[in-house]
């Protein structure tokens, strides 16, 4: 600002230095006359100390307040941007909620949704949790982007790497609209997002897909990801931290310390140790240069970044290896030790599927097969678990034998005692996840022995001591007969069909020839994944194969195999159970609407490995599961099984129905062999079995012998189109019936 004033204060100083010549000059000619103007000079020079500091006066007075002015209107400028850069900061950052969407078929998925709500709950935010089968994509979820919601989506890969069923639309009308110009690829901007896949790794060619596919297909709609998609192992194996349970407990921290950060509209500066194993060069970038809409390219490799990459750019053991983008000469020899050491390790943990022969080296490494979280479930189930991956459990049957109220099938066909019978497994991992899994599949998985290991000596000592113990709980109880009582505490046989997979157990014929030695009986039960093992097992007093369908399709729809060459390992296992000397079985399961319709393709299947005895059982419903679709109305009623059993013994020359046990809904077609002189010998001679078996192993597999020379004859009872239907007569058949409920008051 420029005044009059101002003008005044200057021209004075300007003149001011002046009038003393002017008033030296006006004396010399005013000597001889008198001026007035000469007068008001001369007044002024003789005053011009006080005009000075009036001028001075003046000066500093405007000086100051320009000065003021000046700084004024800095404070007020830099208040206006303050004010302007928190308002544009709440609306990109602050969270006004999280929606947790979940698709799940075993109920896993759904639990982690719970379990994440309470959490987010907890540090004051709102939370809700959906059903992705009750959610219409199309008109929601555009909005959550504008209304400063957090989507976090909860997805299990299901079979062949598909979504589980409330999931399918969901990511079906992801998929096209990620792919559809008509959307246009910022669809989905603004909308922050996180993705945690639940898969098994032993499913290798589709492990995680729906996670996986989910997170790409958001991304390319413009979504921001707010952390790295985290993906859990139902492979206790290969799991990073030891269980599914763990996988996303490890995900649900970060992701909290994210939420909060998002909340408080803060971004988290680089910690200085990015993902690739090396020093953030450049932090100022990391602190300043986060891209709000998630780009790959301005978030690589940070999980402090606000918005993330794709969890695929973790990358592979070489990458961690590197200090950054370039490799230094001297590095590199560091860099291939790395990558060789890490092949070398990952080979160690590999144990040859040859029976009884460890490659092993480091058997500290490997991880127990039984988890916490798995021996909590199976326990509640029921099992007597033993060691890190063997279990025992009670059959029914054996309860019921005590009583006197009738044996299972087995007992029928074959004459085992079952209060004498023992039901364990050395291995409770599985190589399939069948539809009608009487275990909802709590046990573990896996393709390939690669866990700690427990010696033979031990399983068998532990399950013995735990089954006795198990059998002495009904020492006087009410109806347990005493001899019965007396006699289970003695096993005489033993079932190795519990659960999982006995044949993977690479100690399997060091455990049979255990039982032999006890003179125990042994009826192994292996799902035809495993053709060499089977080759290689020592004799058996019966092996059974599950033939579960008799196509690939059925097969694969049933028993959800894990190997992807699972049809000929099937068939192979087929073959190799036509080599075996001893007693051999199919067991067929029909399951209504599933199977029973292959009849045929059975035929084929049979003349494949000619089996001594066919057991055709209906599926048996184990209540309500989520792992499968399987209801009541897949269960065949009795005279269903009888008619299918007929239509397919009337196919095979060398077969026909033996015996039938109705109370299991299970029927046993036999080769013609096993009648002698129109009498049928299915029942087994064990005292007999036991004397081959040893002079077997004397002879050091020399002297062998066949499933026609420890054969017993069937009792009359046993026999189908008997009038007791396979019930022994000894026994009192027990009907439970259910009271009705008096409702009469009186």
């Amino acid at each position: 600002m420029f005044s009059f004033s101002t003008f005044r204060v200057q021209t004075l100083i300007t003149v001011l230095p002046l009038l003393p010549y002017a008033v030296c000059t006006l004396e010399d000619k005013a000597e001889d006359s008198y001026s007035p103007f000469l007068s008001f000079i001369t007044s002024t020079w003789h005053r011009r100390l006080y005009l000075y500091s009036a001028g001075a006066l003046l000066f500093g007075i405007w000086f100051i307040v320009k000065k003021m002015a000046l700084k004024q209107k800095s404070v007020n400028n830099t208040l206006s941007q303050k004010t302007a850069n928190n308002a544009d900061k709440r609306e990109v950052v602050h969270v006004s909620g999280v929606k947790i969407f979940y698709g799940s078929q075993t109920g896993t998925a759904k639990g982690f949704a719970k379990e994440l709500s309470d959490e987010v709950q907890a540090s004051g935010l709102s939370c809700e949790v959906i059903d992705l089968k009750d959610y219409d994509p199309d008109d929601q979820l555009p909005d959550e982007g504008t209304n400063r919601t957090v989507c976090v989506f909860l997805l299990a890969t299901y079979t062949d790497g598909k979504p589980t069923e409330n999931a399918e639309w969901f990511c079906q009308w992801l998929e096209e609209a990620s792919t559809d110009f008509r959307y246009g690829k910022t669809y989905l901007k603004g909308l922050k997002y996180a993705v945690f896949g639940l898969g098994n790794s032993v499913y290798t060619g589709h492990y995680n897909t729906v996670g996986k596919n989910v997170d790409k297909w958001l991304w390319m709609l413009s979504g921001s990801r707010i952390i790295t998609r985290g993906e859990g192992d139902c492979n206790v194996v290969n799991s990073k931290h030891g269980s599914i349970q763990a996988d996303f407990k490890a995900w649900k921290v970060k992701f909290s310390n994210r939420l909060k950060k998002l909340m408080k509209g803060d971004k988290k500066a680089c910690s200085g140790n990015c993902q690739n194993g090396g020093t953030c060069n450049n932090k100022t970038k990391h602190e300043h240069g986060h891209d709000e809409e998630g780009s790959p390219t301005q978030s690589i490799n940070t999980e402090e970044d606000v918005f993330e990459s794709s969890s695929d750019d973790e990358g592979s053991g070489l990458q961690e290896e590197q200090k950054g983008p370039v490799v230094d000469m001297e590095d590199l020899g560091n860099i291939i030790k790395g990558v060789k050491k890490s092949k070398d390790e990952e080979q160690m943990v590999k144990l040859s599927k040859l029976n009884g022969v460890k490659k092993a080296e480091d058997e500290v490494e490997r991880r127990e097969m039984i988890t916490p979280a798995l021996r909590d479930a199976l326990s509640k189930q029921g099992y007597k678990l033993i060691g890190s991956h063997s279990g025992v459990k009670l059959c029914r049957w054996t309860k019921s034998m005590l009583r006197g109220r009738g044996g299972c099938y087995k007992h029928t066909f074959y004459g085992i005692e079952s209060h004498r019978c023992m039901e364990t497994t050395p291995s409770l991992a599985c190589a399939n996840k069948c539809v009608f899994c009487w275990r909802h599949h709590t046990n573990p998985v896996g393709t390939e022995w690669r866990w700690k290991m427990d010696p033979a000596e031990k399983i068998l000592q532990d399950s013995l001591e735990k089954h006795q113990n198990m059998i002495r709980e009904f020492k006087g109880v009410p109806g347990v007969k005493a001899d019965r009582y007396e006699e289970g505490l003695a096993v005489k046989h033993c079932a190795l069909s519990l659960v999982g997979e006995p044949i993977m157990y690479p100690e399997i014929n060091t455990f049979l020839r255990l039982l032999h030695s006890h003179r125990i009986s042994s009826f192994l039960v292996t799902n035809a994944q495993f053709p060499q093992e089977i080759r290689n097992l020592v004799p058996v007093t019966q092996l059974y194969v599950s033939v579960d369908a008799s196509t690939k399709d059925s097969l694969k729809k049933i028993d959800r195999p894990l190997f992807k060459d699972f049809w000929t390992r099937f068939l192979d296992c087929l073959k190799a159970l036509g080599e075996k000397n001893q007693r051999t079985v199919y067991r067929l399961t029909l399951v209504k609407a599933w199977n029973v319709e292959e009849m045929l393709a059975y035929a084929d299947l049979i003349a494949m490995g000619q089996p001594d005895f066919i057991e055709v059982k209906g599926v048996t419903y184990c209540g309500e599961s989520t792992a499968s679709s399987l209801t009541m109305a897949n269960v065949p009623w009795h005279q269903e099984v009888v008619l299918f059993v007929q239509q397919l013994a009337d196919m095979l020359p060398q077969y026909e129905i033996a015996c039938e046990h109705e109370h299991s809904n299970c029927l046993l077609i036999a080769h013609t062999k096993f009648k002698v002189d129109g009498e049928w010998w299915t029942w087994i001679d064990y005292e007999r079995f036991q004397e081959l078996v040893q002079a077997f192993e004397d002879s050091g597999g020399q002297k062998s012998f066949s499933s026609l020379d420890y054969m017993a004859q069937t009792p009359a009872w046993a026999l189908f189109g008997a009038e007791e239907q396979g019930f022994d007569p000894t026994d009192t058949r027990f009907q439970r019936r259910n009271k009705t409920k008096n409702i009469s008051g009186c």
